[in-house]
């Protein structure tokens, strides 16, 4: 393997960076109710429009939700051309080094879900999604887009198919339950259903029973969480994972094709940002909108969710929500690109980058932070916060990074965590502490 450098400092997009570090805060919006609310809390407020929880979750979901993840996915695309394109067009080939990277990022992703014990984690998800991504880095852009849309309808059928296995067997568990109430004797395939619906609430779908029996479980010690979690983190990381590689690997191709037009670096006109900034905005809000109306309509409760899928072979809705949210990604993106264009509020732009540029560092902060002031073997806050001031913690959160990133990164290199990582990727101990002017 021809030997290669890390990409220097003056290399680094500043505009990625503040993409970057916008998603990674935006992304702690989504994560903090896993971290902190109990499954079906939600119920309480989620049809009440009088209560305030209701409008704070209102504007998460519209605004925020899938959108933040889906910026940072693309970014990640576009980091895959920043990291081999240099070593590229020197003839040598980046490969190995680029997969041992990602192997390193499945390695700290284990770690993340199975000792910090963080559920929704994707580092490993990205190390996987990564290596497939890394394969069309050379594509068009054309073809790159092109191909979002078609592994969307890959998604949305798999999908489609795996909900019409778990309808199936609610509907012979239903009939099966009738025949209980009328007391006749079950049949060997109604006893099956009942057996295979407990598999799915175990699995999928709690029922209240299980939910409240998980709630004692987060605020218990490290040991009975880590057992439930890695449990769940295991599932995902295996037997689900098929399920899960499609929407991140489409949004990374997005990316790489984002960043090849020029659209991530700076390079288009502000009349061209405004226009996305229009078009995402005016197509992807009526969209979220009436995604977010039907839920409210069809969803309220567990049972309601379970009747709609006992009366519904297929819920094309499921069809909307990958356009609105890129879309709105795009919007959202265009404006933060527009604003860096327009040289304004530097100062907060600058501490945005440093977020982004520690952004593995950040991210795993969260977990830490999050896990010991919400699980039981923390301060033991899980299910006991009322859902808008959960908020509060992230705003804290938010504070604490934004003034620390950059001073540390006026010390230093790169954050703890990329410092370890980029070690690892080129097996080689990497500088850390900045020189100063004038040192040899």
């Amino acid at each position: 393997m021809a030997i290669f450098n890390p990409v220097s400092e003056s290399n680094r997009i500043a505009a990625l960076d503040i993409l970057r570090g916008v998603a990674l805060l935006g992304i702690l919006l989504m994560n903090i109710p896993e971290f902190s609310m109990a499954e079906y809390s939600s119920e309480a407020y989620k049809s009440n429009p009088q209560d305030i929880n209701f409008w704070v979750r209102a504007a998460e979901i519209i605004v925020f939700e899938g959108k933040m993840r889906a910026l940072f996915s693309a970014i990640f695309g576009a980091g895959i051309i920043l990291f081999t394109i240099n070593k590229e067009r020197t003839g040598g080939s980046a490969t190995l080094l680029f997969y041992r990277r990602m192997f390193w990022l499945i390695v700290f992703g284990l770690i993340h879900s199975h000792i910090l014990l963080w559920e929704g984690e994707i580092l490993y998800y990205y190390g996987v999604i990564g290596m497939l991504a890394f394969l069309f880095r050379k594509m068009k852009p054309t073809y790159l887009v092109m191909a979002v849309p078609l592994v969307a309808i890959v998604e949305f059928t798999m999908t489609t198919m795996f909900m019409q296995g778990i309808r199936a067997k609610r509907l012979a568990y239903v009939e099966a339950v009738a025949a209980q109430h009328n007391q006749l004797d079950l049949t060997e395939l109604q006893n099956l259903a009942l057996k295979e619906w407990r598999e799915v609430e175990i699995d999928l779908i709690p029922n209240k029973e299980d939910a409240a029996d998980h709630t004692r479980i987060m605020k218990s010690d490290y040991s009975t969480v880590a057992t439930y979690i890695r449990k769940n983190s295991w599932d995902g990381q295996t037997k689900y994972l098929v399920f899960g590689i499609w929407d991140p690997l489409a949004l990374m191709l997005l990316g790489i094709a984002l960043y090849k037009w020029g659209f991530l670096t700076l390079q288009w006109s502000r009349a061209r940002y405004i226009k996305t900034i229009i078009i995402g905005y005016g197509l992807g809000f009526p969209l979220v909108t009436w995604d977010f109306y039907h839920n409210y309509v069809n969803f309220p409760t567990l049972e309601a969710s379970l009747r709609y899928i006992e009366t519904h072979a297929i819920n094309w809705m499921n069809l909307v929500y990958p356009l609105q949210r890129i879309l709105l990604m795009m919007g959202h993106a265009a404006l933060i690109l527009l604003v860096v264009k327009s040289n304004v509020f530097s100062a907060l732009l600058d501490r945005l980058r440093a977020v982004g540029q520690m952004a593995f560092t950040n991210y795993i902060m969260h977990t830490i932070i999050c896990t010991l002031i919400f699980f039981g073997y923390g301060l033991n806050y899980y299910a006991e916060v009322e859902y808008y001031k959960i908020y509060y913690v992230v705003f804290v959160i938010w504070i604490f990074q934004l003034a620390y990133s950059k001073p540390w990164l006026n010390s230093f290199l790169f954050g703890p965590l990329e410092w370890v990582w980029r070690s690892l990727t080129y097996w080689k101990i990497q500088p850390m502490r900045r020189q100063a002017p004038g040192s040899p």
